[in-house]
């Protein structure tokens, strides 16, 4: 059993390397590059903030110093690298952001992690805001640019195209996953665990919950600085905005609505919100309203995040009764996903109608020219929201049945 358990991680392992090597292949494109490199970038983030948070139960509002002041440093050093006072190829840059974001992690960690629960929220709120304020006095550290193309050569490449940056990110992104996963199977990250969930027996057994929470928060802060280091390298430019108060909380969304204290819970928060900074950013910008609202449902109806979502339909899958909620889910989910469209028509024609002057009111949406100064177009998308919605709550007691047959009794009965 233990035997065919380690195969299938093997195989498992080889699969996510085999499609991070022929991700390129598929998405030639030279956007569909930048994007899948910025993806990358964060999932090695949300992975180092799910060890903080999901794992040492530490809620950080100041994630994005170890980013930020990992990728002054992996920048630093490829400008000097570039400029031949150093001889460090392209491919370790990001090692010099890993040991920069420990670094840090491990000197604001050594007086915060004394607090937990809102108290340490609150140095580390205040610990973000000190560090951009600093930026006035370090200001020729904060940041800085540099030629990747001008560093060593590694095996003859010079990591001058899109393609070659997107192995390097590759590569730190398997070897992060690996050990980020790795990392939560050791004694200390068990011991993280158990300190989260209950710091007086670990302390009456012989551990030290504050050492371990700084052990913890320093294992973060070096992949938070990884990740600085992979940034660096894609945009060969790292400015004071990554160690900003924003940053932080994008990283928290990009982690909650994947799954905190998932492993692939802040791997799917990445990607879903990388498309919409990249992606849906190109088509309107009201992205980040969108992205608040992502964010508010899932707290809202799925607080264990996507990946706690996936989680719960394990019992069905188990007993084979996912075929039951097909239906349902199809009754409930069309109509709903029409719901949404007529409210996003809305959104988009109340930030048009808003910024358009009185003869240039015509807009692009969904295909078709609509003018928002027409009432009847405001009145026919609202009517679809709301018939839409009526359909989906419709369809609710169904997908109850369904449920409660397909997992819940499978439940009992195990």
């Amino acid at each position: 059993m233990k035997r065919s358990k380690k195969k299938n991680r093997i195989i498992a392992w080889l699969g996510v390397a085999a499609l991070l090597a022929l991700l390129p292949l598929v998405f030639r494109a030279p956007m569909a590059l930048l994007v899948l490199n910025q993806m990358g970038t964060a999932i090695v983030l949300a992975l180092s903030y799910n060890i903080v948070l999901g794992r040492a139960g530490l809620l950080s509002f100041g994630h994005a110093i170890y980013f930020g002041l990992g990728g002054f440093a992996a920048v630093r050093l490829l400008a000097a690298s570039a400029a031949g006072a150093v001889a460090v190829p392209v491919p370790f840059i990001p090692l010099a952001g890993g040991v920069g974001g420990l670094i840090f992690a491990l000197t604001f960690g050594s007086f915060s992690v004394k607090r937990t629960g809102i108290g340490f929220a609150m140095i580390t709120l205040c610990t973000v805001e000190l560090v951009v304020a600093a930026g006035s006095v370090l200001g020729r550290f904060y940041g800085g640019a540099a030629d990747r193309t001008l560093a060593p050569a590694f095996f003859g490449f010079d990591f001058a195209t899109e393609i070659e940056v997107y192995y390097v990110i590759a590569f730190w992104l398997f070897a992060s996953l690996l050990a980020a996963r790795r990392f939560l199977q050791t004694p200390l990250g068990q011991m993280a665990a158990a300190v989260r969930d209950n710091p007086e027996r670990a302390a009456y057994v012989g551990y030290n919950p504050r050492l371990v929470r700084l052990l913890a928060f320093c294992v973060g802060g070096f992949f938070a600085g990884i990740a600085g280091g992979l940034f660096a390298i894609n945009y060969e430019f790292v400015g004071g905005e990554t160690i900003s108060l924003t940053t932080s909380f994008q990283i928290l969304m990009m982690a909650f609505i994947g799954g905190i204290g998932s492993f692939i819970g802040p791997v799917l928060g990445a990607i879903i919100f990388t498309l919409l900074q990249t992606v849906v950013s190109n088509y309107t910008g009201l992205w980040i309203l969108y992205s608040g609202i992502l964010f508010v449902a899932v707290a809202r109806f799925a607080p264990a995040g996507l990946a706690g979502l996936i989680e719960m339909h394990a019992p069905a899958a188990r007993a084979g009764r996912l075929g039951l909620l097909v239906r349902p889910y199809l009754a409930v989910g069309m109509p709903a996903a029409v719901c949404l469209a007529a409210c996003v028509g809305l959104l988009e024609l109340a930030d048009h109608w808003r910024d358009a002057e009185s003869w240039q009111l015509e807009t692009s949406l969904y295909g078709l020219v609509l003018d928002t100064g027409a009432p009847l177009v405001w009145l026919g998308f609202g009517l679809v929201a709301v018939v839409a919605f009526g359909l989906a709550r419709h369809g609710l007691p169904a997908l109850h049945e369904a449920w409660h047959a397909a997992v819940v009794e499978d439940g009992k009965s195990n």
